[in-house]
C-alpha cells in the first residue's frame, strides 16, 4: 500500500472514530436530559436506574472521547501542526473538564442504592455547564480533524 493510500485508510478510520464519539456523545446528552426532567430528584426505583443509566453513559462517552480523540494527541502521533497546536490550547481544559465527570460519576453511580439525592439537582446543573464547555472544545478539534487533509 503506497503513502497516499495508507493516508486516505487512516483519515477513513479517524472519521469514522469520530462518528462513534459524536453517537456516544449525543446518546449521553439524551440521557442528561431525561435525567434533569425527573427534578425534583426522589430515591425511587426510576430515579436510581435512570441516574445508573446516565453514569455509565457519562463514563461511556468520557472513555470515548478519550480513546477517539485524544489518544492520538496523547501518544504524540498526531502529525498535523494546526491539529497539534489547537489541542495543546483545548486539551489542559478538557483533562480537568473529564474530573469533574469522573467525580460526579464517583459520587452518583451507585446502581439501585443511591439515596441521597439531595445535591444532585445543583450538581446536574453543574456537570451540564461543563459537557456544554467541552463540547464547544471537543467540536473544534472535530471540525479541524474532519477539515485536515
Amino acid at each position: 500500500m503506497g503513502t497516499v493510500e495508507a493516508s486516505q485508510e487512516r483519515r477513513t478510520e479517524s472519521h469514522s472514530q469520530l462518528h462513534t464519539l459524536l453517537d456516544t456523545r449525543k446518546e449521553t446528552l439524551s440521557l442528561f436530559n431525561q435525567l434533569a426532567e425527573m427534578r425534583p430528584f426522589t430515591p425511587d426505583r426510576e430515579s436510581q436506574l435512570m441516574l445508573q443509566e446516565f453514569c455509565e453513559a457519562i463514563v461511556d462517552y468520557t472513555a470515548s472521547a478519550h480513546f477517539q480523540l485524544y489518544r492520538f494527541i496523547d501518544e504524540g502521533t498526531e502529525r498535523r501542526t494546526d491539529i497539534k497546536e489547537l489541542a495543546a490550547r483545548v486539551y489542559p481544559q478538557i483533562s480537568d473538564m473529564t474530573k469533574v465527570i469522573l467525580a460526579f460519576n464517583e459520587k452518583y453511580d451507585c446502581s439501585d442504592h443511591c439515596n441521597n439525592l439531595g445535591e444532585l439537582s445543583d450538581d446536574l446543573s453543574q456537570l451540564g455547564e461543563v459537557l456544554a464547555d467541552r463540547i464547544v472544545l471537543e467540536d473544534q478539534l472535530i471540525t479541524l480533524l474532519m477539515s485536515s487533509r
